[in-house]
């Protein structure tokens, strides 16, 4: 239950790791149970568990986590610099967005990236509700928002915000239109 619960809790490349560690000691443990008991079938199964969680370590605590680390490092090296520039764009998923009054609005959960620019197009904003339940998305124009290192934003009134149109779960818009947009239509 605890390797599960590190593995799902999405906590970053190194408690999923170890989460694949727990898993490991686990199946191991299970396969010496069947290889003493007899229970071919016990063997079989938690030997190959231990064959995918290995690889799970490999993956979390290995390459991910040099990932994560490449750009943790960047970002803090951006953060140490006299004009502060970079954050991994992984991260911006779960950042914290404002209104423009500085009160707390909601949280990041996605960026959309245009292909031919590399400019963000729009953020999904999630606001309301507790632990995704009963939460309200929206997505709203990079060019509404103002990116900083630990947080957003938002260029324009909270009463904006709201006017967005709330997003269907699973059904994206190809794109947000913008403040501008609207008016003209």
């Amino acid at each position: 239950m605890l390797a599960a619960m590190m593995t799902a809790a999405n906590l970053g490349a190194r408690v999923t790791g170890w989460g694949f560690v727990v898993f490991t000691a686990g199946s191991i443990a299970w396969t010496i149970v069947g290889l003493t008991s007899g229970q071919a079938n016990l063997t079989a199964t938690n030997g190959f568990l231990t064959l995918v969680n290995l690889i799970g370590v490999w993956r979390w605590l290995g390459k991910q986590r040099a990932y994560e680390d490449g750009g943790k490092s960047a970002a803090e090296a951006s953060r140490r610099s006299a004009y502060p520039t970079l954050f991994t764009a992984t991260g911006i998923a779960g950042m914290p967005v404002a209104g423009n009054d500085g009160d707390p609005l909601g949280k990041a959960v996605e960026a959309l990236v245009s292909c031919e620019t590399a400019r963000v197009s729009y953020v999904v904003v999630s606001s309301g509700g507790v632990g995704g339940i009963d939460e309200e998305l929206r997505a709203v124009p990079g060019e509404d928002l103002a990116f900083a290192c630990d947080g957003m934003t938002l260029k324009r009134e909270r009463a904006w915000f709201e006017g967005l149109p709330l997003l269907v779960e699973g059904d994206w818009p190809a794109t947000a239109t913008s403040q501008e947009s609207r008016e003209k239509d």
